[in-house]
């Protein structure tokens, strides 16, 4: 045996590679104490270990963060092994740098866990910068531009008018109807196929692979991401290789369905898969960036869309004056002798404020999703050096007091003028920052818009007084939930519920 093969071998076990981590971070930190300019880098916590840096929460890390803003400011300084970490939790700097330094923050940093190991580097929301990005990039947004989302009005009205139904049905599980509306529509935009109900096999896979994904896109989990040489520890990643493979063969079935019927001549609907398999050679696809760049659209899609709505309906128990001002704002628009429809939301600012705030006061990815910096990018006295990551922290930018005062409370006339219109100076970033805003945004929040006025019109949504709401529990991943709870949904739109069917009859079928 060479000499070379022992070394690998010494390498490989995890002695060596604990080692081999040391040494490199002992490197590493020695290097950065003998260039790095500390007058230009913000403030932060103190590490907890002089060679592996801070320690950030693998739970609800946003809210920890937004603690940090409140003591270093709206820009802070963490370390973690030797990743350089910047988090900008205030208004006006993610304006000045999220935004308007976006070029220079389009690149993701190394994700080694979630990103290459369980998504391929085929998940474009984690892809980095480079023409894999660029060809994934071009095919969602000709999909998914706000133009071609407004031919999506029948799919979102039919789908929601099943959603109104369900909760008639079963008001228990309103969230499971919420996941159920939102994996139906992204199935139909993705493959043309209609998805069963909540507990449907396919909608049940998909939700998986994103319990999955929200689980490891947690920061900290993976040491490996901070620590490279870890990959190489044999069995560490095992858990998610399998969840790639399983995921990776879910989004093979559904596009070779679809492609199966092409090849037979068959009239199918028109959907994102057939949209890719026609134009793969053109867009420089491989088949298995095909499967996951449709795949990629319905997972992501659906788990932000059917939180948001579980968030809506959470604000309408917990705050029942600020729906009273959506239903009053939708009597007097619309009337009781018909539903709302996409068609109306311009003419109903209280709603899009409600919806706005919703967005804000509990965004789903609160914590944002990293960037990293391909300049040096320069914000006041203090300096970002290229190759840092970026974090735009969401939680905390929605709640500066100088922008949002009373930050935690769910104020949706925050978003109106006095004129009761909607403001032009004030933007949310639920959907993340600069060129890396998440493509389907507007199927989202048309999705968002849309089942919300149908809630508030149909029911009166009343807190359960023997089970009163936690309006900070929420799931630990990174696409957060809220937790199960319990409201009461009263007739509204008409005295009873039957009646409210009968509204509903048509609904949808005339578009």
């Amino acid at each position: 045996m060479s000499s070379s093969s022992t070394l690998v071998e010494t390498l490989i076990q995890p002695q060596g590679i604990a080692a081999a981590v040391l040494a490199a971070t002992l490197a590493g930190v020695l290097h950065q104490k003998l260039t790095q300019r500390p007058a230009t880098r913000p403030p932060g916590p103190p590490p907890e270990s002089w060679i592996f840096g801070n320690k950030i929460p693998s739970a609800f890390a946003y809210r920890q963060f937004e603690e940090w803003t409140k003591i270093y400011g709206p820009i802070f300084y963490l370390r973690q092994g030797l990743n350089h970490i910047y988090v900008i939790g205030r208004y006006q700097a993610a304006v000045d740098i999220m935004e308007r330094e976006g070029a220079a923050l389009v690149d993701r940093p190394l994700s080694i866990s979630a990103g290459e190991t369980l998504s391929g580097g085929m998940r474009v929301v984690l892809t980095p910068a480079g023409e894999r990005f660029k060809k994934m990039r071009k095919a969602l947004h000709a999909h998914l531009s706000p133009k071609v989302v407004q031919s999506y009005g029948p799919v979102l009205m039919r789908t929601a008018k099943q959603h109104i139904l369900d909760i008639i049905d079963d008001p228990e599980i309103h969230q499971e109807h919420a996941k159920r509306y939102s994996a139906t529509v992204v199935m139909a935009l993705a493959y043309g196929k209609a998805a069963g109900k909540h507990d449907d096999p396919d909608v049940q896979a998909v939700n998986r692979c994103l319990v999955r994904l929200g689980e490891n896109l947690r920061p900290g989990l993976w040491q490996v991401d901070n620590y490279p040489i870890l990959r190489y520890l044999p069995g560490y990643l095992d858990e998610l290789k399998a969840g790639h493979r399983e995921e990776l063969a879910l989004f093979k079935k559904h596009l070779a369905n679809v492609k199966a019927q092409m090849d037979r001549n068959e009239s199918i609907p028109d959907s994102f898969a057939k949209y890719l398999l026609e134009r793969q050679s053109s867009l420089g696809l491989s088949d298995d960036e095909t499967a996951y760049l449709a795949g990629a659209l319905f997972g992501a899609g659906s788990d932000t869309t059917a939180s948001a709505i579980s968030v809506a309906v959470l604000a309408s128990a917990v705050y029942p004056e600020t729906a009273k001002r959506v239903q009053d704002e939708l009597d007097r628009v619309i009337g009781r002798d018909r539903p709302p429809t996409t068609e109306d939301f311009d003419n109903l600012p209280e709603l899009n404020a409600f919806v706005l705030e919703s967005f804000r006061w509990r965004p789903v990815t609160a914590g944002g999703f990293p960037h990293k910096a391909t300049k040096d990018i320069i914000w006041k006295d203090f300096v970002i050096p290229a190759g840092s990551t970026v974090i735009g922290n969401v939680w905390a930018v929605g709640r500066d007091p100088s922008v949002f005062p009373d930050p935690e409370a769910f104020k949706p006339s925050r978003w109106l003028r006095e004129d009761g219109n909607l403001r032009e100076d004030l933007k949310s970033y639920p959907f993340g920052f600069g060129r890396r805003v998440c493509p389907g945004m507007h199927i989202a929040s048309a999705s968002v818009m849309l089942n919300t006025a149908l809630i508030q019109w149909a029911f009166k949504v009343r807190a359960d007084p023997k089970h009163p709401i936690d309006v900070l529990a929420f799931t630990e991943s990174a696409n957060a939930h809220p937790v199960k709870f319990n409201v009461f949904f009263e007739p509204r739109g008409a005295p009873t519920m039957n009646g409210i069917r009968d509204l509903m009859e048509e609904y949808g079928e005339a578009y």
